[in-house]
């Protein structure tokens, strides 16, 4: 049985944090924190996290893997983009939400990104390990050892 959590799909957790966010910092008119130049770098950090998730997304469809973290896993992918991160989709949601803290500057949207790499790490990155450990063993324990979950 699966934790009430996992129900509920990746993006639709991180948009949630997003509009969190918000909400709080416009409704408080909270003021930027941080230099400027932030603001400049983000797109960049979100348009990487971004390309990271879609990379992960195509070797996925490419492969006909189902992509909701609690359907059944027909293949362990470790090539190409999982060769240095186990995790990229998650990884790039998590970047896409930086991107935006970044930009917008008020502790809300930073705390947003860091509840959602928490809800990440601590629920779904887990769940999905037990299972492909379950699934592929030896090859899953292999991979497991020589690529980190996020970097």
């Amino acid at each position: 049985m699966k934790p009430d959590l996992l129900a509920y799909r990746p993006p639709r957790i991180a948009m949630l944090f997003a509009a969190l966010a918000a909400l709080v910092s416009w409704s408080l008119h909270l003021e930027r924190l941080g230099p400027p130049v932030l603001s400049y770098v983000a797109p960049a950090v979100g348009l990487a996290g971004f390309g990271v998730m879609m990379l992960a997304w195509w070797q996925f469809r490419r492969r006909g893997v189902a992509i909701c973290p609690t359907s059944a896993t027909a293949s362990l992918i470790t090539d190409r983009i999982y060769r240095f991160t186990r995790n990229p989709m998650y990884l790039g949601m998590v970047l896409m939400l930086l991107g935006l803290a970044m930009f917008a500057g008020t502790v809300p949207f930073y705390g947003a990104a860091l509840a959602l790499f928490g809800v990440l790490d601590f629920a779904f990155c887990p769940y999905e390990e037990r299972k492909l450990a379950n699934t592929f063993g030896p090859a899953f324990h292999a991979y497991r050892q020589r690529v980190p979950r996020w970097l």
